[in-house]
């Protein structure tokens, strides 16, 4: 049986917690939610470990007053006075216990509402650092693409490739395509650069040996068409992420440019440059590469979405691309940027979400979204 004097069960709890707070760590650490969601915890812990040490001090209390009563009444007139103070400390005990059950009540009520409060800081801190991230993560992909639509546009003009459609020679082809080559020696994002007619049919690329395109017929592709309309050089079409037939079946972004005449903006149209985006080694290389901690990156989701839907890259790869529920995006017709609670697959998730702000003059109008499980 424990006596008056022992250690308290809560002890050892409460040193825990002092020894937390006083360990000399980071600000900023200390006020994270999780760190508030374990000092919470722990002082719930700690009052229950209390609240039963003192119930048990009483029930020793009642048990030492019974002892005194009955020994009080062995000794007759001499044991009054042992009495009165046996039914002092019966009192007393029961006060005690009293007053016990009113700290357990008003505690726990106390530390749910701790917990509820924990519980939406830690959603809101959360969630501002996942819609940030996924802030981020779409305004990479937009400063990156701006530059294709540059590019495009730029070496549209280049000599060999007018004279290659301004002239159709064998030998003005092949020095388009040599040119080409060189051009993607220098920017390693693309699978390659096409040349088209004003039929559609390719007459040069810039990496024959790996793709034996030239003679295909690309009338029907949206890149082609879309170049096909444009009312000068300073406009570019575009083909939103697809398995091109021009690179193996490979996933690419095409953007595209007429060619006019003497390279200018306004002269007559000639055919269409297509330049073939590798898009997975930027959309899947930016979800990749996250700053999220290793534990985080274990219970995350995350994604680019069309307007349409449609699943651009996501992480883990392959994970959402045929299964996604595009519900969770619904928030996003509402706001820029934005974070929330989501169920997905049978668990509960923080999640933060952005539209594609725009760089410059260019804005794919995606959409991205970074989410963590809040299980432990």
């Amino acid at each position: 049986m424990n006596t008056l004097g022992a250690e308290a069960p809560g002890q050892d709890v409460a040193s825990k917690v002092i020894s937390v707070a006083a360990a000399g760590g980071h600000a900023s650490d200390l006020a994270t939610p999780e760190h508030i969601a374990q000092l919470t915890q722990q002082l719930s812990t700690l009052l229950n470990e209390t609240v039963e040490h003192i119930a048990g001090l009483n029930r020793e209390a009642r048990i030492l007053a019974l002892n005194a009563e009955i020994e009080s009444a062995r000794a007759g007139d001499a044991g009054v006075a042992f009495g009165v103070v046996a039914k002092a400390m019966s009192q007393l005990s029961e006060k005690t216990g009293d007053s016990a059950k009113e700290l357990a009540r008003g505690s726990r009520g106390l530390i749910r509402e701790m917990q509820q409060v924990t519980d939406v800081l830690q959603t809101k801190m959360r969630g501002e650092r996942l819609s940030d991230l996924a802030l981020t993560n779409i305004d990479l992909v937009d400063r990156n693409l701006y530059e294709r639509s540059c590019d495009v546009r730029w070496w549209a003009t280049d000599g060999s490739v007018v004279a290659a459609l301004a002239s159709p020679t064998e030998e003005n082809r092949r020095f388009a395509s040599q040119r080409l080559g060189v051009i993607l020696n220098a920017y390693t994002v693309y699978f390659d650069l096409v040349l088209c007619d004003l039929t559609g049919k390719v007459v040069a690329n810039g990496r024959p040996a790996q793709h034996a395109v030239t003679g295909m017929m690309q009338d029907q592709a949206p890149w082609f068409q879309a170049a096909m309309k444009t009312r000068s050089g300073d406009e570019f079409g575009f083909q939103a992420v697809h398995r091109s037939p021009l690179v193996n079946h490979q996933r690419s972004l095409v953007y595209s440019c007429g060619v006019r005449a003497g390279g200018e903006s306004q002269g007559a149209l000639l055919g269409v440059l297509g330049i073939v985006f590798n898009w997975d080694a930027l959309g899947q290389a930016i979800l990749d590469r996250m700053p999220l901690s290793a534990h985080e990156k274990q219970r995350a989701i995350a994604c680019f979405v069309d307007a349409e839907g449609n699943v651009l890259a996501d992480f883990p790869a392959g994970s959402l691309r045929d299964t996604f529920d595009n519900s969770l995006f619904h928030g996003l017709r509402q706001g820029q940027k934005g974070y929330g609670v989501h169920h997905f697959g049978g668990r509960e998730y923080c999640a933060g979400f952005a539209m594609s702000p725009g760089f410059e003059t260019y804005s794919t109008g995606w959409s991205s979204l970074v989410m963590v499980s809040r299980d432990l």
